[in-house]
C-alpha cells in the first residue's frame, strides 16, 4: 500500500505493507530538517514514538511553535482549541 501525505506530485511518500514502512533517504532528510529522526521507524508505532518524542521536546524547548502548529492543526479540522490556562503560583512558592 503506498499512502501519499499531500496532494503535490514531489511530496512525501511512505511505503507501508502490513504493519512496516519505510521512507526513502530524501524523506527521512526532509523530516530530519523539522526535527523528526526517521531513520530508525519500521513500524507505525515507531513513527508514533518518534512524534510523540519531538512533540514533548517542542513543548520544552519551543511551546510557542506547538502552539501555533496545534492552533494550524485545529484550524484545518475546524476545531477550536481550549483556552490557554493561567498559571497561579502556590502559596509556598517564592514570588
Amino acid at each position: 500500500m503506498l499512502l501519499n501525505l499531500h496532494d503535490r506530485p514531489n511530496d512525501i511518500t511512505m511505503i507501508r505493507s502490513g504493519n512496516s514502512v519505510r521512507f526513502t533517504p530524501n524523506e527521512v532528510e526532509e523530516f530530519r530538517q523539522v526535527g523528526l529522526d526517521l531513520r530508525a521507524v519500521k513500524c507505525p508505532n515507531d513513527i508514533e514514538q518518534e512524534v510523540s518524542r519531538w512533540a514533548h521536546t517542542l513543548a520544552d524547548e519551543r511551546f510557542e511553535l506547538l502552539e501555533k502548529i496545534a492552533s494550524e492543526m485545529a484550524k484545518a479540522k475546524g476545531l477550536k482549541l481550549p483556552s490557554k490556562l493561567n498559571i497561579v503560583p502556590s502559596a509556598d512558592s517564592p514570588r
